[in-house]
């Protein structure tokens, strides 16, 4: 497929079928985000996948919409801020772009295999971090669950035309 194909098909999917993703093809999904770039290739980045039922059961309370209780993984990515880098002159830390960057591969990966996938930020973090023991350093970024999309039909894309989002040479 191509890549111009690709990012017109991957929509944020919210319903998903009973059906579980097979292991091989998480970790497929996972090694294109192991790929990504990164800020000095420091590759800031964890991923804890969720599979087994009581797991998911806990997530959902840091999350509570019906839809995200039907797919059957959820991947948790998060930024490691200890091994992340960081910009001499102000200090800005690459974590959340480098996660996003990685998560991005991730969700394309997904879409070219026929898995559907969703970002998901608006989430009780402190919750998810206590619930799988992260350590203070890691930080829950973005929920991905991950299923077969229930449908089949690619939603139309509302984007903002070209001329309002690109500046040449000065704003």
């Amino acid at each position: 497929m191509k890549f111009s194909q690709l990012v017109k098909i991957r929509h944020s999917v919210r319903k998903y079928k009973n059906t579980p993703v097979e292991k091989e093809k998480l970790l497929q999904i996972l090694e294109a985000a192991r790929l990504a770039p990164s800020a000095v290739n420091f590759q800031p980045w964890h991923f804890i996948v969720v599979t087994r039922p009581e797991s998911l059961s806990m997530l959902h309370t840091t999350y509570r919409r019906d839809w995200f209780r039907t797919a059957p993984a959820v991947i948790l990515a998060c930024a490691d801020h200890s091994e992340s880098w960081k910009r001499n002159h102000d200090g800005k830390d690459s974590a959340d772009m480098d996660v996003a960057i990685a998560v991005d591969h991730l969700t394309l990966q997904a879409a070219e295999m026929g898995i559907g996938t969703c970002w998901v930020c608006n989430f009780n973090t402190q919750k998810c971090a206590e619930m799988l023991r992260l350590p203070g350093h890691i930080e829950p970024v973005v929920m991905i669950p991950v299923g077969y999309p229930e449908e089949n039909k690619i939603p139309e894309k509302k984007r903002k035309p070209l001329d309002d989002i690109i500046h040449w040479e000065a704003f």
